[in-house]
């Protein structure tokens, strides 16, 4: 057992010595994240190399060497962690480390590593380094032969690199895929095992690995699948051999994803496997079969072929097929059906005592307001074609007309829309206040809502008006005087008190024959109300 000191041995903080003194500091981090204890490395010791992978002045064979350096260590802790630096910096850090170690041809050869520092569980260790060690060398080696990381590409229907492959490249690509997808697969291990840090570390990397490259895996199966019946013999061999293959490694995926479930990793990363029918597999035997001379398969069960696999794995059982009897006995279901409807509308309707006449009532015409212009008013025409009600005070003053605009926008004096259909009525009730000659400081909102009998909310309070002031002799109130604009007067030609423009003028005329129109329609209202001796 070596000795320690706060965690690290004396080999360790030697060896971080050495590095600090020739002035290192990329050596020095490297040695302290490959240390000689049982747990992952560090993440801040992770950061910083994946930083200085970014980092122009930084040489990445010097780094790319220092760590394979590690991985000659006789400690199985040490060469563990030298290789999981490396996959964190192939996975997370820039590009270029992945394409000096492709470039160069140096290995691991770590093929017959075995721990010869006599820790404990040394033995049982140098399996997973060896399995371990193994998958780092295939993914080197799969970015020599394909320039490019298959954990990194795009996936995906639309632009997904291998779903948009052509066939050629496609059959050649698979099988480099498929050796990688092996040599992570035969990182075999069971939750007992995985029982430090170390081995941990590397299980969630291998895990986050495998899920990208299954990604891609079903990708580039899909894409096979939708070329099939358009390739030639020898593709239709290959790529059915492809598929056959896919099919077996489905199984060892499935165990792999069950061992990450059981020991904790969050069950929303985890994927759902789908397999697919057996009729998938029979289908395409059969054409091949008939590529070689054989019997050609129905074209139906190659028309279900096309469609299961059409959708990317989103395979659905076939719809049973209706005779013409069953056809029409459905059909002759849904015309009931839609008799019974008829009849029960039409009771409902005859219940309703307005429903005749709001159905005998001419339909308005209805324009397409322009979507590009936001600003643009209203259409006179049709609230000038609506039929005027007797017994609406406001139906002889369309809101459009009762206050014009005073902008380009459609604004009011008063400050309200004029489509709004209740501005009007709460107006009249504020003006009518004033003119009872309300005193100062009581809560004219509050009277509004109590005299409404139907409970209303309580309205907003009333805008000042951007002239200054409504001519008080008229209402006998209160001047509604604005002091924000009492320093404007001579640049506003309505900025003195007792001013009004003629245009207001004509709006208060016409609210005060509102008014008029509303008070005849109540007391017409209550008329009619003594006299009914339901008192309704």
């Amino acid at each position: 057992m070596p000795f320690t000191t706060g965690g690290q041995t004396i080999s360790d903080r030697l060896t971080a010595a050495k590095h600090s003194l020739a002035g290192s500091q990329l050596g020095k981090t490297i040695c302290k994240a490959t240390t000689e204890e049982v747990m992952a490395p560090k993440k801040k010791h992770l950061d910083y190399l994946l930083h200085c992978t970014n980092e122009p002045n930084v040489s990445i064979p010097s780094m790319a060497n220092l760590l394979i350096e590690r991985t000659q260590n006789p400690n199985w802790t040490v060469v563990y962690k030298a290789l999981i630096t490396i996959h964190n910096i192939m996975c997370y850090g820039n590009e270029r480390f992945s394409q000096y170690l492709a470039s160069c041809n140096t290995t691991f050869n770590l093929t017959a590593f075995v721990d010869k520092s006599g820790g404990a569980g040394g033995y049982d260790m140098s399996t997973h380094v060896r399995r371990y060690a193994k998958y780092i060398g295939e993914k080197i080696n799969t970015y020599r032969m394909c320039a490019f990381d298959f954990c990194k590409v795009k996936r995906g229907r639309e632009d997904g690199l291998l779903r948009t492959m052509h066939t050629d490249k496609l059959l050649k690509t698979i099988p480099i895929l498929q050796n990688q997808i092996d040599a992570l697969l035969e990182f075999s291990v069971s939750s007992s095992e995985l029982n430090n840090g170390v081995i941990n570390c590397s299980f969630i990397l291998l895990f986050r690995d495998l899920i990208r490259l299954f990604a891609c895996y079903n990708d580039g199966i899909i894409n096979v699948l939708e070329k099939y019946f358009d390739m030639n013999k020898k593709q239709c061999r290959d790529a059915l051999d492809t598929y056959k293959s896919f099919l077996t490694r489905l199984d060892k995926v499935a165990e792999f994803l069950r061992v990450a479930e059981s020991v904790g990793i969050d069950r929303g990363e985890i994927p759902d496997l789908t397999r697919a029918p057996a009729s998938l597999l029979e289908a395409l035997e059969a054409h091949l079969i008939h590529l070689e001379g054989g019997k050609a398969p129905p074209p139906s069960q190659q028309q279900a072929a096309q469609q299961q696999f059409a959708g990317g794995f989103g395979f659905s059982q076939p719809q049973p097929t209706l005779g013409d009897a069953e056809r029409q006995r459905y059909i002759e279901l849904e015309q009931e059906r839609l008799r019974q409807f008829e009849d029960q509308k039409k009771t409902i309707n005859s219940a309703n005592p307005f429903a005749n006449d709001v159905a005998a009532g001419p339909a308005p015409p209805t324009t397409q307001p322009d979507l590009l212009d936001m600003f643009q008013a209203s259409a006179a025409p049709a609230a000038a074609s609506a039929p005027i009600d007797a017994t609406n005070p406001f139906g002889s003053f369309p809101a459009q007309n009762t206050f014009p605009a005073t902008n380009g926008h459609g604004a009011t004096p008063f400050g309200y829309p004029a489509s709004h259909p209740d501005d009007l009525a709460r107006m009249t009730a504020q003006m009518s206040l004033n003119q009872q000659g309300v005193p100062a400081g009581w809560n004219t909102t509050t009277a509004a809502v109590s005299s409404n009998p139907f409970g209303a909310a309580a309205a907003p309070p009333m805008y000042t008006a951007p002239m200054g002031m409504y001519q008080q002799q008229t209402y006998g109130a209160q001047p509604m005087w604005n002091p924000a604009m009492a320093p404007y007067g001579q640049q506003y030609a309505f900025g003195q008190p007792g001013q009004l423009p003629p245009q207001q003028q004509q709006t208060i005329q016409m609210v005060h024959q509102a008014m008029a129109a509303k008070n005849a329609a109540q007391a017409q209202q209550a008329q009619a109300s003594s006299n009914d001796p339901f008192g309704l």
